[in-house]
């Protein structure tokens, strides 16, 4: 198959629309649903993220995309009883890797991945598949399906959920093209390898670097390749818990994506582990609950009037006193930039969100700061030289 019809572009006026090869098949096979424009560049550039994420780690890896830039992505690493907990998977019992690494890529930010489209380095087995079954998605893509899996899938949304196979041997011209405004575009595809060698020129005078770091770089920066800048990620064991994404200010991006990691630790706290739930209440609406819980609105849920609507008694304030308290024993996490911090300002943010390790390319006017700033918090700094801005 050269080409398939799509139903229309970004918005429903943007007709017609298709997918096509100038040369070759399509690497991909639809078994289930029609997906749309916007699915296919999610589900592609997921692939990519996740293809690489395994080639890095040796790991299944899975990503959760939504608007062409990933909510979260992870390695398959097992889950602490909290992670499960908090993750809403608490009650499947010991979970296949690549159901590890989705239930950590989709429960990270579970706001943003409300109707994620999901991408597996492997063959979705059936514990994956289940997950899948459980959340509110717009599809998945990987290299294979279990029967089983399969099965379970193609019942999601009616018959109608979107199932992508691709070809894992498949390979893109070296020189890719996109069209803006009737002019095309040509460049060299983004095939740097993120390895070893890149994170090699620690500049600060912290120079223990460990393994877990390293391989937490490197899913940082993977996860940056296909994330649409300016970008900043938080990793923080085997898988990313704050994207900062689009944004025209490098600290904006830190303060999005680190405001996300704290938010995935504020969600570990007893006070929002133990928030009294009313029996049969619906996943989106138990999370928007703790997002507003955990945030500066948090009377919005507990006014009267509105917690009876969502708990069976009204919780107690977490106040900021204990929120502060309670990030404040975060530690050893790692930052990823898609480009060099211009001020020091970004690493006071990421401290404050227990950053250790950073990787970025370097190059700014200001180095000599940056670099001091992270010497005064015993951070360990690495500067790539690679820029890896996606658009």
């Amino acid at each position: 198959m050269k080409e398939l019809q799509l139903k229309y572009g970004c918005n429903p006026n943007q007709k017609p629309s298709r997918i096509y090869m100038k040369e070759g098949e399509l690497p991909i096979t639809v078994l289930s649903g029609r997906p749309g424009y916007i699915n296919f560049l999610d589900a592609l550039n997921g692939w990519q993220l996740v293809k690489e994420l395994k080639e890095a780690t040796g790991l299944p890896a899975a990503t959760s995309f939504k608007h062409v830039s990933p909510a979260g992505a992870a390695i398959g690493l097992p889950l602490t009883d909290t992670l499960a907990k908090i993750y809403w998977v608490d009650d499947c019992g010991e979970l296949s890797p690549l159901a590890s690494a989705y239930a950590r890529a989709r429960g990270a930010d579970r706001m943003s991945s409300f109707g994620d489209f999901i991408a597996l380095s492997d063959t979705c087995d059936k514990d994956t598949a289940m997950l899948i079954k459980r959340e509110v998605s717009d599809g998945v893509i990987a290299p294979g399906y279990t029967d089983e899996a399969l099965e379970i899938l193609k019942a999601k949304k009616n018959g109608n959920y979107n199932v992508i196979q691709i070809d894992p041997a498949y390979r893109p011209a070296p020189i890719e093209h996109k069209e803006v405004f009737g002019i095309t575009f040509e460049q060299g595809r983004q095939e740097l390898p993120i390895n070893d060698e890149l994170l090699s020129n620690i500049v600060t005078e912290n120079k223990e670097l460990p393994e877990n770091a390293i391989r937490d770089m490197k899913i940082a920066l993977i996860t940056l390749k296909y994330t649409q800048s300016n970008s900043v990620c938080f990793v923080k064991d085997g898988q990313a818990i704050g994207i900062g994404a689009g944004q025209q200010s490098r600290v904006h991006c830190t303060r999005l994506a680190g405001q996300k990691a704290d938010n995935w630790l504020l969600r570990q706290n007893p006070k929002v582990m133990n928030l009294p739930f009313k029996e049969g209440i619906r996943r989106a609406d138990r999370d928007n609950a703790i997002d507003v819980y955990i945030g500066e609105e948090y009377m919005d849920v507990l006014a009267d009037g509105a917690w009876e609507k969502v708990f069976t008694e009204k919780p107690e304030v977490l106040t900021r006193e204990e929120k502060r308290a309670w990030l404040d024993q975060m530690d050893g996490v790692t930052l990823g930039s898609d480009a060099f911090f211009p001020f020091s300002d970004n690493i006071e943010r990421a401290h404050k969100s227990g950053v250790k390790y950073i990787a970025q390319p370097g190059g700014s006017v200001r180095d000599d700061l940056v670099i001091e700033c992270c010497n005064k918090y015993q951070m360990v700094m690495a500067f790539t030289g690679i820029r890896l801005f996606h658009h």
